[in-house]
């Protein structure tokens, strides 16, 4: 079981850099493409909410952070928004860690906040079982 040290829980602790370069929130498909090099095509072709762009997120992220191990995570929080493909609560979460990526589906039902908060947790959730593979 991995588990976090209370100092390192957060990015308020001193040293959180050595172990956390960044992030980016990239609601706009335009900002996925620009911070992460997720290609237009394939948000054009796959759809913004699917699992070719949770992946190309992960995979962007890793590189833009020179990181072993970084997260995405992309849905449809509500309360509209929802496809028949991806209805309200769908997320998809990358998980780039080292030289392979894995996309999970997660559908989260409630409202806006519990759609948001699952996902979050959700995302920790297969981070940590992916380090425990390692």
């Amino acid at each position: 079981m991995v588990s976090l040290s209370p100092s390192m829980e957060s990015t308020g602790a001193s040293g959180a850099s050595a172990v956390f370069p960044g992030g980016a929130v990239t609601y706009a498909p335009s900002v996925k493409t620009a911070l992460l090099g997720v290609s237009e095509d394939l948000i054009r072709e796959r759809g913004v909410v699917s699992r070719d762009v949770a992946a190309a997120m992960a995979e962007g992220a890793q590189r833009r952070f020179g990181t072993d191990l970084a997260v995405s995570v992309t849905g449809v929080a509500g309360p509209d928004g929802g496809t028949p493909e991806t209805p309200v609560g769908c997320v998809y979460i990358g998980v780039a860690i080292k030289n392979k990526t894995l996309v999970f589906r997660e559908d989260i039902p409630g409202d806006r906040e519990t759609v948001r908060r699952g996902a979050a947790e959700r995302a920790i959730r297969h981070c940590l079982t992916e380090l425990q593979n390692e």
